[in-house]
């Protein structure tokens, strides 16, 4: 039965879930002073995320703070030679971008803190990419839009912004995450970043950004987030491009 303790090997006391956590706390304290051991340690709940179904690999501690989660069983990789993100919707020319394009075009750095609604933060995390205004105006905005929706290659999770909030100038198609390419397990090699709202919004391996008549409610919306999932103290009408 889930959640159910179970015995050890030798037939002593039940070991339950929570004793367990210590003890892979405990585990994590002594990586954060190793940083080779972190690295193999994030790549792991990383790599576990991708074929964890009930998202239980997101309860394991990291001293990286980061945690993985993923609402699907498996997600594909992208890489140069296969991604690519569509622009379409109400625009005057739709386009579609590979990696290498969006490396081209002017690249904006933004340091932001990180804060999930599960209760977990990372400040000061750098996000390095292309302002999500510059591919906006660059595609042309017809006078009908109002939102924009983002759809992503996982095949299921979807977000969406206001016209208004997807031209503020901390919002990213981000490439670079700590100054490093984005990895797959943090959702690249592209990948939202909203930076005055919580990292829901910042949808994971993007693929599709649409331009809408109204905002339609992404993926956590519809299962009772807020449409606006502002940090607390944040700006909310500062940051125009």
């Amino acid at each position: 039965m889930a959640g159910q303790s179970k015995p050890d090997a030798e037939g002593g006391a039940p070991v339950g879930r929570r004793v367990l956590l210590g003890m892979l706390g405990a585990g994590a304290a002594a990586l954060a002073t190793a940083p080779y051991l972190q690295r193999g340690w994030e790549g792991f709940l990383g790599a576990a995320s991708q074929v964890d179904s009930t998202g239980l690999t997101g309860l394991l501690p990291n001293p990286g703070g980061f945690r993985y989660y993923s609402i699907v069983g498996s997600v594909p990789h992208k890489d140069d030679t296969d991604y690519a993100l569509t622009v379409g919707g109400l625009v005057a020319e739709p386009r579609t971008y590979t990696l290498a394009d969006l490396r081209a075009m002017p690249q904006t750095r933004v340091v932001a803190d990180v804060v999930c609604t599960d209760g977990w933060r990372v400040d000061d995390t750098p996000f390095e990419g292309v302002k999500l205004a510059d591919i906006l105006d660059a595609s042309g905005v017809r006078s009908s839009g109002a939102a924009v929706r983002f759809t992503c290659f996982d095949g299921a999770y979807t977000e969406s912004l206001t016209l208004e909030q997807a031209r503020r100038s901390d919002v990213l198609v981000a490439l670079k995450m700590q100054d490093e390419p984005i990895t797959h397990e943090h959702g690249g090699p592209v990948r939202l970043f909203v930076a005055p709202m919580y990292f829901y919004k910042s949808a994971k391996w993007l693929s599709g950004i649409s331009v809408t008549d109204k905002v339609v409610p992404g993926f956590w919306e519809e299962r009772g987030y807020a449409i606006d999932g502002w940090l607390d103290g944040a700006d909310r009408h500062s940051g125009a491009a």
